[in-house]
């Protein structure tokens, strides 16, 4: 035995798998915007090449709806996401899908981030930050403050009241949680039927809230044709619109 080993420090830094949604429509973009060209690769290569290249992120299912399996699996190799063990088939629903992919995640993972595909502007260091509060506090997700003034409105469209700016906010994803806290929670909101926007409110279903963490402001869910040109100017405002990103 190598008395080196029975001294040396264990490694406390987290880790986590990845699930990537990319199982929409696309519906409002027109076209599907996850392969459409951002700078000198599509969209969903940009938003998987962050996550390949975060020293905390271990491995990386991709949840896609049937038809692009095989087209997204052929990505995956192009651009060398090499921690992507598995392409899989998503639901009807993101909880189905966001299901689907947490189903997958190999054994023993402590914490898993869920990130929308159409996401590709996310950061190594916004990764990091959530990925070390959902390590302390099981569940962690970015958000930003609002700009404007934020008003209740009833179901005339006729202003009811204000909503205090000051303690609303827009989430965003990754969002990162404890792997048994998020299997067992979109387990049972799949069960239940119910559709929810994001990952986080199947955990508040059940009790337990997530800490925020400050968001970016640049890491847009792409959407519409307008978000994409709003992409390209951030990131030819970072200097690498036209970077090869596959460099580590």
């Amino acid at each position: 035995m190598n008395i080196k080993n029975i001294f040396r420090k264990k490694d406390k830094t987290p880790h986590c798998s990845a699930v990537i949604v990319a199982a929409g429509s696309s519906q409002r973009m027109g076209t599907d915007k996850l392969m459409a060209q951002l700078g000198c690769m599509p969209v969903l290569a940009r938003t998987l090449l962050a996550f390949q290249n975060c020293e905390l992120v271990d491995e990386i299912i991709l949840v896609t709806r049937m038809e692009k399996v095989v087209e997204l699996a052929d990505l995956c190799k192009k651009f060398g996401i090499t921690k992507t063990s598995k392409v899989v088939r998503g639901g009807s629903t993101r909880t189905e899908s966001a299901l689907a992919g947490v189903s997958e995640v190999r054994s023993g993972a402590k914490l898993i981030a869920i990130h929308d595909g159409a996401r590709p502007l996310i950061t190594d260091e916004l990764i990091r930050e959530t990925i070390l509060a959902a390590d302390k506090y099981m569940a962690a997700v970015p958000a930003v403050f609002s700009k404007d003034t934020l008003k209740v409105i009833d179901e005339n469209g006729f202003v009811v009241g204000p909503i205090d700016r000051d303690r609303t906010v827009r989430v965003q994803t990754p969002q990162i949680f404890d792997a048994d806290l998020i299997k067992g929670a979109l387990s049972k909101a799949a069960s239940d039927g119910l559709s929810l926007t994001d990952d986080c409110s199947a955990i508040e279903i059940m009790g337990v809230r997530a800490i925020t963490v400050k968001g970016d402001e640049h890491n847009l869910k792409l959407t519409t044709p307008e978000d994409m040109h709003v992409a390209e100017m951030i990131l030819r405002n970072r200097g690498d619109y036209n970077e090869d990103r596959t460099r580590v």
